[in-house]
């Protein structure tokens, strides 16, 4: 039941939709100091990524984040910070694939061909360094001994590059998760402030502001309401046209029509 348990489980995790937010290819790119540290200190990056991934919550925790037969059978409830440093340093590659794992169910993230690509030559080529070790045992020969210990050390130095750029990707997911490159593009927008009338009123646009000549051939321009009129103000008279009547709005008595203006 556990087993057909898993492998529906592994079903499911191949019809995911979401990708990382950086491949392995580009992890080292993406966060180099980091990636160093993964490298020379595996263990201690999977301790503590792994607490992050629980959100520092280790009443959550279980022996290989419930994906192994063993998880919940060692008694993780009573001291998880032990269990969880004895299962980084003795089962350091089950931590790394378990938080990925981990990651993966939560945020619905599959697993690239590229990805896919690099961890199957990771362990294809432990397992052909494991062959030409014990070829090289029984048959006693000196040059497969030599090239067994070759792809040995080769197969060490592909193992702890992959596991720190794999690292280097939880952390970078577990970044985005977290907020800290910036807000979400679901955030909720920044409150915005209404005007008041109290506040003042902006310039108009294309106008020139006010109490500043306008340009030649600009048409006269009108103070804005409530506000005195400027100095000068109205235009004068243009010459050529006839002459304004006096403030009464009629002319004095006697001064129209002019003497002289009907015949006699």
């Amino acid at each position: 039941m556990a087993s057909q348990a898993y492998m529906d489980k592994m079903q499911v995790r191949q019809n995911y939709r979401n990708l990382w937010h950086t491949d392995l290819m580009r992890t080292v790119q993406a966060d180099f100091p980091f990636c160093c540290l993964s490298l020379w200190c595996g263990p201690c990056v999977s301790y503590m990524l792994r607490k992050r991934a629980l959100y520092n919550d280790m009443s959550r925790y279980v022996c290989c984040a419930g994906y192994l037969p063993c998880s919940g059978r060692c008694g993780e409830s009573r001291c998880p910070e032990f269990c969880l440093a004895t299962e980084v340093i003795l089962c350091f590659g089950n931590s790394v694939a378990s938080t990925r794992f981990l990651l993966q169910d939560e945020f619905n993230i599959q697993t690239t061909q590229c990805d896919n690509c690099i961890i199957g030559f990771m362990f294809c080529l432990q397992q052909i360094a494991c062959i030409f070790s014990i070829v090289a045992a029984i048959v006693g020969s000196q040059e497969l001994s030599e090239a067994s210990q070759i792809l040995s050390c080769l197969s060490d130095l592909v193992y702890w590059t992959v596991c720190a750029c794999m690292q280097t990707q939880h952390k970078i997911e577990l970044d985005k998760r977290d907020g800290k490159f910036g807000p979400s593009p679901m955030a909720i927008p920044p409150a915005q402030q209404m005007s008041r009338l109290d506040q003042p009123i902006p310039p108009p646009v294309g106008y020139p502001p006010y109490g500043q000549p306008p340009p030649v051939g600009y048409p006269p321009q009108q103070p804005p309401y409530g506000q005195p009129p400027p100095v000068g103000y109205p235009p004068q008279q243009p010459v050529g046209y006839p002459p304004q009547p006096p403030a009464g709005g009629y002319p004095q008595p006697g001064s129209y029509p002019p003497p002289g203006f009907y015949p006699k």
